[in-house]
C-alpha cells in the first residue's frame, strides 16, 4: 500500500506480540556523564520502530548497546530472549545471524567490490559453496534496487544513495528477522530519501522484518513507522504512533512534531 510523504502510516496489525528486544533499567555512561538512566524499551516482532531524540540523547549509544558494541553500566538488555551480558559465544553468533545492521555511513569495506561486500556475511557465517554465495549476494543486490553493473564497483565509485543500498543489501544477506538502521536517509536528497523510505517499507512488509530505525527525518517517521520511541531526559519518555505523539504535552515532543518542520511534514502531499 502506498503512503504519501507526510501522511502518517496506518497502524499495522502485529499478529505475534513476541518481544524481540527488551531493555530494562538501562544505565549508560561515559565517565561521569550519564547518557541513559532507568531506560525501558520493548520492540515486538513485525514492528517498524523509529527512534528519535535531541542531540546527545544517546540514540546511537542505545543501538550499539542492544547489538553488543557497548556494554551497559547497569540494567539488562535482551534480544531474542537472550541476556546480552550472559550470552555464550555460540548464542552471540546466532544473534548475529538473525540480525542485520545498516550503519549511518554504510561501513562498507573500501577494498572490496559491491558483490564482495554483500557476500561477506555469507562467507563469515555459512559454509555454502562460492557459486551459491555469489547467487545469493546478487539476489540481495537486486532486492535493494541496484543493477548488475554495480557488482564490481568499489565503494569509492558509488553515490551516497548507492552506498546506503549496498549497506542494506549486506544487512539482509543472512535473511535476518530484525534489522537496525542508523539514520538511513541522512545525507540523501529529498527524492533519494523518499525512494529509500519506500524501499524500507516494502522490504519490511514483504519480508516480515522487524525494524529498529534511528532517524531525524520526520518524513520517514510519518511514512514507514508503526511507532516512534522518543529519547529525552535520559530515558524513553514515550513510545506511540506518530498521531498519538502529536497530542503529547512533553515540551520536546511538541516542539519536534508540532514545530514548523513537524507541521510541514504533516501537511506535505
Amino acid at each position: 500500500m502506498q503512503t504519501k510523504k507526510g501522511a502518517a502510516r496506518p497502524a499495522r496489525a502485529v499478529e505475534q506480540r513476541e518481544t524481540l528486544i527488551e531493555v530494562r533499567g538501562l544505565l549508560s555512561q561515559f565517565g561521569e556523564q550519564v547518557i541513559h538512566q532507568d531506560l525501558d524499551l520493548d520492540v515486538v516482532r513485525g514492528e517498524v520502530l523509529g527512534v528519535v531524540g535531541g542531540s546527545g540523547t544517546g540514540k546511537t549509544v542505545l543501538l550499539n548497546t542492544i547489538i553488543g558494541l557497548k556494554q551497559p553500566e547497569g540494567g539488562t538488555v535482551s534480544i531474542f530472549g537472550h541476556d546480552t551480558a550472559e550470552m555464550t559465544s555460540e548464542e552471540a553468533a546466532e544473534i548475529e545471524r538473525r540480525t542485520g545492521v545498516l550503519f549511518q555511513q554504510g561501513a562498507l569495506f573500501s577494498s572490496l567490490t559491491v558483490l564482495e561486500n554483500v557476500a561477506s556475511p555469507l562467507v563469515e557465517h555459512t559454509d555454502l559453496p562460492r557459486d551459491v554465495i555469489r547467487e545469493l549476494a546478487e539476489m540481495k543486490i537486486a532486492m535493494v534496487g541496484l543493477k548488475p553493473d554495480a557488482h564490481h564497483k568499489k565503494p569509492a565509485e558509488l553515490s551516497g544513495g548507492m552506498k546506503k543500498r549496498v549497506g542494506l543489501a549486506r544487512a539482509l544477506a543472512l535473511d535476518p528477522e530484525l534489522i537496525f538502521l542508523d539514520e538511513p536517509t541522512a545525507g540523501l536528497d529529498p527524492i533519494g530519501a523518499a525512494a529509500f523510505d519506500q524501499l524500507i517499507r516494502d522490504l519490511s512488509d514483504d519480508l516480515g522484518l522487524t525494524v529498529f530505525m534511528i532517524t531525524h527525518d520526520l518524513d520517514s517517521l510519518y511514512a514507514i513507522c508503526d511507532k516512534v520511541a522518543v529519547l529525552a531526559d535520559k530515558h524513553v519518555v514515550a513510545k506511540a504512533p506518530v498521531k498519538e505523539l502529536e497530542r503529547s504535552d512533553h515540551p520536546w515532543i511538541r516542539e519536534y512534531f508540532l514545530g514548523p518542520r513537524g507541521r510541514a511534514a504533516t501537511q506535505a502531499a
